[in-house]
């Protein structure tokens, strides 16, 4: 059987600890990251909803990089959206300027109605680097 790994961005492990979650698991050459919103340091929610979707995506990049990856390692992304509809343009406008260059992942967008308080919601698979 193929060990799990946890892997924790640094400075965020007492809030996984809290929720009794793993930022990411690490099986194999893959990555599991669960899904990443737009908190601030105090886990609170950035209002603004752009710069929210931003902050997802750095939450999410320093999971990434805790475990030596990074966005060009990513197969898979699932997002979550309470409001697709009107926020779409500003999601796409926030995902372009990350997956700017081909090949993209694989995205499945997942209309909801409650994020704990959040408005959108990213978790990804990646395969991670192998060493030369």
């Amino acid at each position: 059987m193929t060990k799990r790994d946890m892997i924790f961005p640094a400075g965020r492990q007492a809030l996984y600890e809290i929720n009794r979650y793993s930022a990411a698991i690490r099986s194999g050459d893959l990555l599991f990251v669960s899904g990443q919103v737009g908190s601030r340091e105090d886990g609170s929610p950035e209002p603004n909803f752009e710069s929210q979707v931003q902050l997802a995506f750095d939450n999410l990049a320093a999971v990434l990089k805790a475990a030596g990856s990074t966005f060009d390692d990513i197969v898979d992304v699932t997002t979550f959206h309470t409001d697709p509809e009107n926020q779409f343009e500003t999601i796409m406008a926030v995902k372009n300027r990350i997956f700017d260059k081909s090949p993209y992942p694989n995205w499945t967008a997942v209309g909801v109605n409650w994020l704990a308080g959040f408005d959108f919601e990213i978790k990804v698979i990646a395969r991670l680097p192998q060493p030369a």
